[in-house]
């Protein structure tokens, strides 16, 4: 249920379009929500550094083997031809220096590599963790606002962009710049001049990839936020096919999936338009500066004083800086995907979580729960009132039914006694505790609810069983069964507690689902039980066992059921109506029947349908 008030906030987490936060402070907020990115950063920097001097020492060599390992020696005679003398024994000896710089270059960077990845994944396992735990902190709220396929592209391909950038980026970035900054210095070293023409040549490289990142950065927020509706789609239209096949809306679904996917096309070809023109950037201006500098240092060799060792080393330090400064396309396109993920993740992290479990909470009391609501009122973000005004007292032990019209606040009022959500106004107490001081895990083992579909986790009955209570023995989960008298049900099943559901127990049918989602509340043996009857019909035998199975899970607990059948509401000791987010009428059913409200209504109606589809 939303609400016209929720829209800011459903912007904020369905497209977490934070384009305002730069990409320094998205990396700065980042590094200190994963802090193992940042472990060994240090010694990666380092290990960098030298690989960089490492790369820079090569030209240097070649430089001193030309001037120094091989000299002209004129005979002086007229029409002589010049000789030239190689010292073969320097040559050799700087030879293997360079190849020495090459080994340990190549070895420093397999180093660092294993090290970043190594990093890197437990820094995205952190951080999928973090998510993850968010996820279950949001509120009824957020879920019911934000789609199913953002939350899973927040942990999957929002994560996966972030990894390879700390697998490789946080290594170009820690080489790169000190092999610019190196090649500079020694060109400058060996002629101003020529390193003068070369940054004149790169000038333009900076205002033009400025340019490009914020037009990368702002492409690629745009290309997760259209990764993440397409996996909403996709999700979406999985999770019914059913429905789709059902009602023949094949083509409508697919219409739906293929403008997602074009949308997604259609970004990420904006964002690898800016990543292309990066690498344009780098190549022209990279050939521009080499052939200025050969160009310039030929014609003008003797004014500025150049020997042609000392050319041909300018000349292959420019062929070093080329590398970088390609590679830098490729480093900033990285740089703007985690960036742009990154930023998905933290807005995640970061989005504000209504339900905070105190640090050290009040135990709730063992046994059956009493429920104290009072003057509870309800709305989702500023939307109109979904609860207004709810006073009731339910006594330890009480089987209490509510009822009313769809949209009558119903489901709100059961989500605010297992807490998925606090109420705006108003208290809900379990014997005599605040919800809000209660503590999480003493709330959870007093409070459990058992959904309308009856959820189930693809795996055996025994695992979706023990979600009850971890450990349990396989004598517990059937001792669970058999407290529901469902052991034969269990029993007739081939494989028993072996048996896999399938995915949202698909292999189930929807009371056989139900019946296992029993046994789990069972097995966790809370004092207060909150039932979302399902409405699907179920074979009589099938019926007979859920009605058994809720009538003895009920004894020595309060059980509160959202009533879809007219036989629960019927057999409850109370009875509560809600109408229009108002909790109208209470009462037995005999009561209740006869005083000519809104229950009366709905039970004439329940009759009525009853006779219809007998």
């Amino acid at each position: 249920m939303t609400g016209p008030g929720s829209e800011g906030r459903t912007q904020s987490l369905n497209d977490a379009e934070e384009v305002s936060a730069g990409a320094i402070s998205v990396l700065r907020r980042g590094l200190i929500a994963t802090p193992e990115l940042k472990s060994g950063l240090g010694v990666v920097v380092i290990m960098g550094l030298l690989i960089a001097l490492g790369r820079l020492a090569i030209p240097v060599l070649i430089e001193r083997a030309l001037s120094q390992g091989m000299t002209v020696i004129d005979p002086g005679g007229p029409g002589s031809d010049s000789v030239i003398d190689v010292d073969i024994g320097l040559v050799v000896r700087l030879s293997l220096v360079a190849l020495a710089l090459i080994i340990f270059s190549a070895a420093g960077t397999l180093v660092v590599q294993r090290r970043l990845v190594t990093q890197a994944e437990r820094g995205i396992a952190s951080l999928r963790q973090q998510a993850f735990a968010k996820v279950h902190a949001l509120s009824i709220a957020d879920h019911n606002e934000t789609r199913r396929g953002v939350l899973v592209a927040r942990v999957t391909s929002d994560a996966e962009s972030l990894a390879r950038f700390a697998q490789w980026g946080l290594y170009a970035w820690s080489i790169h710049p000190t092999v610019i900054i190196g090649t500079f210095t020694v060109m400058v070293f060996y002629s101003w001049q020529i390193a003068a023409v070369v940054a004149l040549s790169f000038a333009p490289v900076v205002p033009v990839l400025k340019w490009l990142q914020r037009q990368q950065l702002d492409a690629y927020d745009k290309y997760r936020t259209t990764v993440g509706d397409m996996l909403s789609g996709f999700s979406e239209a999985v999770m019914g096919a059913a429905v789709v096949r059902a009602y023949g809306a094949e083509s409508r679904t697919r219409d739906r999936l293929r403008s997602a996917i074009h949308d997604r096309y259609r970004a990420r070809m904006r964002a690898n338009s800016y990543m292309a023109a990066v690498f344009v950037v780098g190549d022209v201006f990279g050939a521009l500066a080499f052939s200025m500098a050969l160009i310039l240092g030929v014609h003008f060799r003797d004014a500025w004083g150049l020997t042609s060792s000392e050319l041909v080393a300018c000349l292959f330090l420019i062929v070093l800086l080329n590398g970088p400064v390609a590679e830098l396309g490729e480093v900033l396109d990285q740089t703007q995907t985690a960036v742009a993920g990154w930023r998905k993740i933290l807005s995640l992290l970061d989005h504000q979580t209504d339900v905070l479990d105190p640090v050290s909470g009040l135990e709730i009391p063992p046994g059956a729960v009493e429920v104290e609501v009072s003057g509870v009122g309800f709305s989702y973000r500023g939307s109109s009132p979904v609860l207004t005004g709810v006073d009731v007292s339910i006594a330890g032990g009480t089987s209490v039914a509510i009822v009313g019209e769809t949209g009558s606040g119903k489901s709100t009022f059961a989500n605010l006694l297992c807490r998925l959500a606090d109420p705006s106004v108003g208290e809900v107490r379990l014997n005599g505790i605040d919800l809000r001081q209660a503590d999480a895990d003493s709330r959870h083992r007093s409070v459990r609810m058992v959904s309308q579909d009856g959820f189930l986790f693809d795996s055996t009955i025994r695992e979706n069983v023990r979600f009850g209570r971890a450990g349990a023995s396989d004598d517990e989960v059937k001792a669970a069964f058999d407290r529901l008298e469902l052991g034969w049900w269990l029993d007739k099943l081939v494989n028993g507690l072996d048996t896999e559901v399938g995915e949202r127990g698909d292999n189930l049918s929807v009371g056989e689902r139900q019946l296992v989602a029993l046994a789990r509340a069972a097995l966790a043996d809370p004092g207060l039980l909150i039932l979302d009857e399902a409405t699907s019909a179920v074979d009589p035998e099938t019926d007979q066992a859920l009605t058994t199975a809720i009538r003895n899970l009920a004894q020595g607990r309060t059980l509160v059921s959202i009533a879809h059948r007219l036989a629960t509401a019927e057999a409850a000791d109370l009875i509560l109506v809600f109408d229009q987010g108002e909790l109208v009428e209470r009462g037995p059913h005999s009561e209740l029947v006869s005083a000519r409200g809104v229950y009366q209504e709905l039970h004439q109606a329940w009759i009525g349908n009853t006779r219809r589809t007998a």
